[in-house]
């Protein structure tokens, strides 16, 4: 027997249902502090790029499989 369950909310609703926090305002002061970083020239490409891959599971292992995945999309949406 298969059960299929549809539930319509959107994240926040869905984030208050599960009983996790509102990290909001968290998430805004990270973004603008990363954007100032920006603005006064102290974040550079290398610095993005190993922060993305802390970011990732395993790594440069992880990274490579996104890029992958993405690389293999656009070949099959090209055609």
């Amino acid at each position: 027997m298969k059960i299929n369950v549809e539930v319509d909310c959107t994240p926040e609703e869905a984030r208050r249902a599960m009983g996790l926090p509102d990290l909001t305002p968290v998430h805004d002061h990270y973004i603008q502090l990363m954007l100032s970083s920006m603005d006064k020239g102290m974040v550079n490409p290398e610095m993005i790029e190993s922060m993305m891959k802390s970011w990732t599971p395993m790594g440069e292992a992880g990274m490579n499989f996104w890029r992958g995945m993405f690389d293999m999309g656009k070949r099959s949406g090209s055609e």
